[in-house]
């Protein structure tokens, strides 16, 4: 596996499939018959399938005898089987063009004699070679034919790997990640049925990649952490530990994704994995640049640098280089950053050529195809013409190319100066996505785009707003029994939960303090109707939790159990600080709100007698008696039970 090294990481765990399928295949065992040439033809089909990586001319030479032996004695089950081994020799060797030929030679006999057992490796191992070839569309077409017959023939490790490449082939393009999470779910159970770690933890991981390309990173999360489990510190694990880097890099929370990537060094320089000790230091030189620790990610990217150089890794250099220009960039050395900047840029462009000659090796593939399916003869002509024809044609061959050189010169001038203004001009506005983008995701918009267009945000007072608390009961003992990763990913799974809840009745989140969540309603924006919203959300935040509780409960863990407490009345609201803005409360009401809670029971909503004032009417209540808040007096509560 680590044998791909070269290519793009993620894309590795695609190629494993198509190379394991080619492996699994190759030691299917023929049919034994008693005769002394069968068993000789199967010794020498198994010492051909033993020479396939160090030595395929070898193996070439010996499934040749395999064949000539087997056409001699008219088996026909060994002939394809000797057929397909020379295919897989030429396929190790990157000769996609014989190998697919001897794959489809193999072919027409396998479903000659019947054999949907080897037809259905055959149609696999072909798809490989389109997929090769970023020729999706037949990649495609085979890999599902594989299929069709494995599932008839109920070979489920042939599934299994056909619903893993079908998937791979879906994940090369966004718009058709949906099906590629299909496929991938699909093959999740079977993987585990076949106790199969290695396949279960691709799975996984080609999982993870989809959600986290969808933001979303709680899923990224469970299955980044199932393949990590499932490769157990093997060679592939580090693959699974950055990943999960990546993520909690993402998050913000610094010390944990560094945590990831430093076990996935670890790992890598154990195993000597070159390519993974790159990976492995550019995830901890990422995540200290996005905690503003740029010197020590300096450190990180001049042991990758030298690395990924040493083996040849374009497309790690290429990120490296990005990331030294920003660090330098940030420190404000300048020559430095400009130095790397200009490395990045050469080497993307050198990147860019090597993608078109695999675009121009895969139409030179198609026209090879055609030429040996179909040899023409062609016409001589008398030497006289020959060359008078040759003349002719070079003197106009001359006068085309002149014309074209002065037209190119032109277009290519044109075509500088207007990528030049498109790529200024994306620049410009993905900046301002992100800066906007960021601002909503901690401001309301309505404050954002005032800090956006004044410069500042004003504190305005507000005559009645909702404000709900919730926390944990018992959460410091519950919080002992568990990891501090395992803590984490319990309490964003939660909080995660009550987002939606807030976001769908049009609530504000303020923020979360330990355990603790806080939301607002009728802010920034004065609307009607925003207690009844807040009721919805508790008894809905409540019902959640229940939910969640039989599953813990299934797997016999312990429960969450949720207290929250609500209280309507006038706040002060607005942005505070100079640095990290955040968007604050105050008033008494937020204190009365944390004693609604605080004096709650779990699986209750506990509302101020204000609040019992405004929804009375639709919710029936029940009275628990008074509490003392200070500055206030007495106040009445209740538990909220069902609407009337």
């Amino acid at each position: 596996m680590l044998s791909f090294q070269t290519m793009n990481y993620k894309n590795i765990f695609f190629i494993i499939f198509l190379v394991n399928s080619l492996s699994v295949f190759s030691q299917t065992e023929i049919k034994k018959y008693s005769s002394a040439d069968s068993i000789k033809i199967n010794q020498l089909l198994k010492q051909s399938t033993d020479n396939f990586s160090e030595a395929p001319e070898k193996a070439i030479s010996i499934a040749e005898q395999a064949k000539q032996m087997a056409i001699s004695v008219n088996f026909q089950e060994g002939v394809a089987y000797a057929l397909k081994n020379i295919g897989i020799a030429y396929y190790y060797q990157g000769k996609d063009v014989d190998a697919l030929d001897y794959w489809k030679q193999a072919l027409e006999i396998f479903k000659a004699i019947k054999d949907e057992v080897g037809e259905a490796n055959i149609l696999n191992n072909i798809g490989a070679i389109y997929f090769n070839q970023k020729d999706l569309t037949n990649a495609l077409e085979y890999y599902l034919q594989s299929l069709k017959l494995a599932e008839k023939t109920k070979d489920k490790l042939r599934i299994l790997t056909a619903l893993n490449n079908i998937g791979g082939v879906y994940f090369e393009k966004p718009a058709t990640h949906d099906k590629a999470l299909y496929y991938f779910l699909k093959s999740l159970p079977l993987s585990e049925e076949l106790k199969n770690n290695e396949t279960f933890g691709t799975t996984a991981a080609n999982l993870g990649e989809i959600y986290y390309v969808r933001n979303n990173d709680s899923l990224a999360l469970i299955y980044f952490n199932k393949s990590a489990k499932a490769y157990n510190n093997s060679e592939n694990s580090p693959y699974a530990y950055n990943n999960l880097g990546k993520v909690y890099n993402r998050q913000g929370n610094y010390s944990l994704a560094i945590s990831y990537h430093n076990r996935a060094l670890t790992i890598a320089e154990k195993l000597n994995g070159s390519l993974d000790i790159v990976q492995s230091l550019m995830g901890l030189a990422k995540t200290n640049i996005s905690n503003k620790d740029f010197k020590k990610a300096l450190v990180y990217l001049k042991r990758a640098e030298t690395i990924a150089f040493k083996h040849g890794f374009s497309g790690e250099l290429k990120n490296i280089y990005e990331s030294f220009s920003n660090a330098y960039n940030q420190l404000n050395d300048y020559k430095n950053a400009y130095v790397y900047q200009f490395k990045y840029a050469a080497i993307k462009d050198t990147l860019y050529n090597i993608e078109t000659d695999k675009k121009l090796g895969s139409l030179q593939f198609d026209f090879d195809i055609k030429k040996k399916q179909s040899e023409v003869d062609l016409l001589t002509k008398d030497n006289e013409l020959q060359e008078a024809d040759i003349k002719r044609q070079k003197f106009a061959k001359n006068a085309f190319l002149v014309g074209l050189f002065l037209i190119l010169i032109i277009a290519i001038n044109t075509y500088r100066n207007y990528l030049r203004k498109v790529k200024t001009n994306k620049i410009l506005d993905k900046q301002k996505d992100e800066i906007e983008g960021l601002l909503l995701n901690i401001l309301p918009a309505e404050v954002a785009n005032e800090l956006q267009t004044t410069g500042k945000a004003i504190s305005r007072h507000y005559n009645e707003v909702s404000v709900l608390f919730s926390d944990f009961k018992g959460f410091t003992s519950f919080a002992e029994k568990l990891s501090p990763q395992e803590l984490v990913m319990e309490l964003n799974t939660c909080f995660v939960a009550f987002d939606n809840i807030v976001e769908k009745y049009n609530l504000e989140k303020i923020k979360t303090i330990g355990d603790a969540y806080m939301c607002a309603g009728g802010i920034p924006v004065e609307k009607e109707g925003h207690v009844l919203r807040m009721i919805k959300a508790s008894l809905e935040m409540q019902e959640w939790i229940k939910e969640y509780n039989l599953n813990r409960i299934s797997k016999g863990l312990n429960q969450w159990e949720l207290r929250i407490g609500i209280h309507v009345g006038p706040i002060v609201a607005g942005v505070v600080g100079k640095k990290k803005y955040a968007y604050d409360i105050w008033g008494s009401t937020v204190n009365i709100a944390s004693r609604m809670e605080s004096n709650g029971e779990p699986g209750r909503v506990n509302i101020s007698a204000s609040t019992y004032e405004i929804i009375k009417e639709e919710y029936s209540c029940s009275y628990r008696g008074k509490i003392h808040a200070k500055n206030v007096g007495e106040i009445d509560m209740y538990f909220v039970e069902n609407l009337v």
